[in-house]
């Protein structure tokens, strides 16, 4: 394992995160009274969209998976038809465990869904990037030994972080403090990022710590 690598992995990631700043102050310049509590779901928007194409941009460049035999323009479009689908379908089960969770089945839906949306941004759009719409795939990188390189190695790290940090973030939402980050969705969205953020710091710091022990199998 390159040092080289690592560097580009940790890079890559700082973009990410700089990306979620962007997503909070720059809507600032051009929308009045925007905040992440006061007008949250706009936030939501906004950080989704802003995440999803830094991600982008930087597989793109980046090309951490440059493994691809076919490079037809139908192959890719119809690659990224697939990738659109599993990201709504992504959403749409989010919502679906979130209301089995005791998320509001029919008020809140639209709160609910952005709250699925974003959740699908830090944890799908990243696995569609680097992996394609491939559930082989999918389920080789989030089994026990199934990683062949460091992106899938941190893939992991971000994703579980992501859940981890909405599962915490729930936790406020019950109790009578009377605060106005309690207010569904915002404590578990505010705690999904910062799960995603901490991903993104700690997966590279652990893979340069542990360089010496990851091995990787080739495909």
């Amino acid at each position: 394992m390159k040092n080289t690598d690592i560097k580009r992995l940790l890079y890559t990631h700082l973009l990410c995160i700089f990306s979620i700043i962007l997503s909070i102050f720059i809507p600032s310049f051009f929308l009045e009274n925007f905040s992440i509590l006061e007008t949250h779901l706009t936030w939501l928007c906004i950080c989704s969209v802003f995440v999803t194409a830094v991600n982008l941009v930087l597989y793109l460049v980046v090309k951490p998976n440059a493994s691809s035999k076919r490079s037809s323009l139908s192959y890719k479009v119809t690659r990224f038809l697939k990738c659109c689908i599993y990201f709504l379908m992504s959403c749409f089960f989010f919502h679906v465990i979130f209301v089995l969770y005791g998320a509001p089945l029919i008020e809140l839906v639209l709160e609910t869904f952005l709250f699925a949306v974003i959740l699908s941004t830090f944890t799908t759009v990243p696995c569609l990037c680097l992996l394609g719409p491939n559930l082989k795939a999918w389920l080789r990188v989030f089994s026990r030994n199934g990683v062949t390189s460091i992106w899938e190695n941190s893939l992991q790290i971000t994703t579980i972080s992501s859940f981890i940090g909405t599962w915490l973030g729930a936790f406020p939402i019950p109790l009578d403090w009377e605060r106005p980050w309690q207010v569904w969705p915002i404590s578990c969205t505010l705690g999904a990022t910062f799960g995603y953020v901490a991903g993104l710091v700690i997966s590279p710091l652990w893979i340069y710590w542990n360089r010496k022990q990851l091995t990787y199998k080739n495909n």
